[in-house]
């Protein structure tokens, strides 16, 4: 199979035209499915999607609605459910076009949010998740939108003040700011779907995901407030404990996971690894030990 270089529109159920593109190398090994984040578009991936190309991996990428070149109102939408249904057009195409294949997302930000919520409402059509800064709580930044009837007042226009917080690098910073396709301003019925309804809906709903997942966010990252990991991170997703009680072990000879068991493996490994066991974050002494002491010193800082 030769290589494979495609760009392309979906119809939403509303109609809307949905831009997407794809990649792919000679015999793939897998699909990388990218969803990005707020007021930018896929064509900021080409790097990401150049790597995963030479590494094996095919890739689908695509403009969220009135983003980029998607259609739709510039930076609206009316439910952030829609954002969640759109992805799923883009894996169903993936699946049909590579149904030997296994298909991953990587979610960046807003996108971040997108995936988490995809594999809440959709939790069997993937192989995995890779999480780049997810948006999937509510921000401080969007804190005073909890007191703001966003419904009512739907279109008010809000900066996209996003470039000091994307990048340390200022040429990325510059091409971020110049790029004609990175919105200027979004509305504020999206802000309040995606980052006040959205992180509510997926709170309650992330009971039904069950992918595999890699979570990865920035050292000062905004996303990401979290001084608990045992508690808030390295948590095992109900189903594994409760969906299907009569379903059978996968092997002969193993059971299903018992809750107390796992938080008892969990505090052993800690334990073996120098972390603190109330919240999974290495001790001084271990950081220490392994020269590391100086990030002992920013943790205290940072309370």
């Amino acid at each position: 199979m030769s290589k494979i270089n495609f760009e392309g529109n979906l119809k939403t159920f509303d109609s809307i035209e949905l831009y997407f593109k794809k990649d792919i190398p000679e015999n793939p090994k897998a699909i990388v499915i990218i969803v990005h984040g707020l007021c930018e578009h896929q064509g900021r991936y080409d790097y990401v999607v150049k790597r995963f190309n030479e590494f094996g991996y095919g890739v689908y990428r695509f403009d969220n609605r009135g983003h980029g070149k998607s259609g739709g109102e510039p930076g609206y939408i009316d439910d952030f459910i829609y954002f969640i249904d759109d992805a799923d057009l883009i894996v169903e195409l993936a699946r049909k076009e590579y149904p030997n294949l296994p298909i991953f997302m990587l979610g960046h930000s807003m996108g971040g949010f997108i995936a988490a919520g995809y594999g809440s409402k959709y939790p069997d059509k993937l192989r995995g998740q890779i999480f780049s800064g997810p948006a999937t709580i509510v921000l401080p930044v969007f804190d005073n939108l909890k007191d703001v009837d966003f419904d009512s007042e739907p279109r008010v226009k809000v900066p996209n003040a996003l470039s000091k917080l994307i990048c340390r690098d200022k040429e990325v910073v510059k091409e971020y700011d110049n790029d004609p396709l990175v919105l200027k301003e979004t509305n504020q019925k999206l802000l309040g779907e995606v980052f006040i309804k959205g992180p509510a809906w997926l709170n309650e709903n992330i009971k039904n995901y069950t992918y595999s997942c890699l979570i990865l966010h920035g050292d000062d990252d905004r996303h990401e407030n979290s001084k608990n990991l045992r508690k808030d991170h390295d948590t095992i997703p109900a189903w594994v404990f409760d969906k299907d009680p009569d379903f059978e072990a996968f092997e002969e000879g193993t059971d299903k996971m018992d809750r107390e068991d796992m938080e008892i493996a969990k505090t052993m490994f800690y334990e073996e690894m120098g972390w603190d066991v109330e919240t999974g974050i290495p001790t001084r002494a271990t950081l220490e030990r392994l020269g590391l002491g100086y990030m002992a010193d920013d943790l205290e800082e940072r309370g």
